[in-house]
């Protein structure tokens, strides 16, 4: 939960940026006494902290490995073979990417077309269900001889997959957050062990707040990584230009802030998704006196998976569960 001493220290830095930028007292005070009314009356709490642990550390004190889009390395990204093989390969959990077709039916898919993956082309929000269902998803696959013709799932049969092999389902929402939470919701509906069993994340924090207001007893989390708004995620800058690196560096301060004292509170995530590069033992810490799991991405060789269990002693996301390999972004 937030601290107390957070709270007074928060509320004092709005106070002092707005009696510094409208020079007047009265507006500082109305502006920061409005936040924090609008912060109180909206925020969820997080869900029990037992019922979150059993989703974040299912078999203490082993440390939970999620299989990255089910495995992406070791088997066809999003599929139930990946989903099959993550468990054979001991993952606690694997990350699903949901997406929706033209005809509004949720799929696992991670990018907003499905040339990558598969041997079709186009978005997925314009193609039907029957469409996708002739596509190959292991075509561009390392190991497509092995995982031959595997089709699209949708979400429920992704979801009666993992149950089947009792994993822990990281949900990865990118858009639509009314759709997604609305979906979801019913999924947790149809499928109850999910509640003990799976948690909803995301980079854009609507999504999350949807989903607290669509079921406020599902394990969710926020997504993030420093810099994303200026910098793609092998570290190359999204612009040229010097003005719009700029201005996209000072949103990326502001974001970065909000995600560390405001949004995971107003949302009441029990968890913090965060990339890898930016995780420390103090950085654990820090959302641990705050209630806080702390799950790093994406982690891909054998040192770091050694540095996560043996010190950090935090779930981490991989896309392998057998090698080293290069980082899916």
């Amino acid at each position: 939960m937030l601290q107390i001493g957070d709270e007074l220290m928060y509320f004092s830095a709005v106070f002092l940026l707005v009696m510094f930028g409208a020079r007047s007292a009265t507006a500082a005070s109305v502006l920061t006494a409005s936040l924090y009314v609008f912060v109180v009356m909206f925020r969820f709490p997080p869900v029990p902290a037992d019922r979150a642990s059993r989703v974040l550390r299912p078999n203490p004190p082993r440390v939970p490995v999620v299989a990255h889009r089910a495995g992406s390395h070791d088997a066809p990204e999003n599929t139930l073979a990946a989903i099959r093989e993550a468990s054979r390969n001991g993952a606690t959990g694997v990350e699903l990417d949901l997406s929706f077709t033209a005809d509004g039916v949720p799929v696992l898919m991670h990018d907003e077309t499905v040339d990558r993956t598969t041997n079709g082309s186009g978005p997925v929000g314009r193609l039907q269900l029957a469409q996708l269902k002739r596509l190959d998803a292991s075509a561009h696959h390392r190991l497509k001889d092995k995982f031959s013709v595997e089709k699209v799932p949708t979400l429920q049969e992704a979801v009666e997959e993992c149950i089947k092999h009792q994993l822990t389902v990281f949900f990865d929402v990118k858009g639509q957050p009314d759709k997604a939470a609305s979906v979801l919701s019913e999924m947790y509906k149809k499928f109850p062990d999910l509640y003990n069993s799976s948690i909803v994340c995301s980079f854009e924090p609507k999504v999350i707040y949807k989903m607290r207001q669509a079921d406020p007893e599902v394990v969710t989390a926020l997504t993030h990584r420093p810099w994303s708004l200026s910098r793609f995620s092998d570290g190359t800058p999204r612009t040229l230009s010097s003005w719009s690196q700029f201005w996209t560096g000072v949103l990326d301060v502001l974001l970065d802030w909000a995600h560390h004292h405001l949004l995971w509170n107003l949302c009441g995530v029990s968890a913090i998704v965060m990339q890898k590069d930016f995780i420390s033992l103090d950085y654990v810490q820090y959302w641990a006196a705050r209630g806080v799991e702390v799950v790093g991405w994406t982690v891909n060789t054998a040192v770091e998976k050694q540095y996560y269990q043996d010190l950090l002693k935090i779930s981490y996301v991989t896309d392998s569960l057998l090698e080293d390999c290069d980082p899916q972004y």
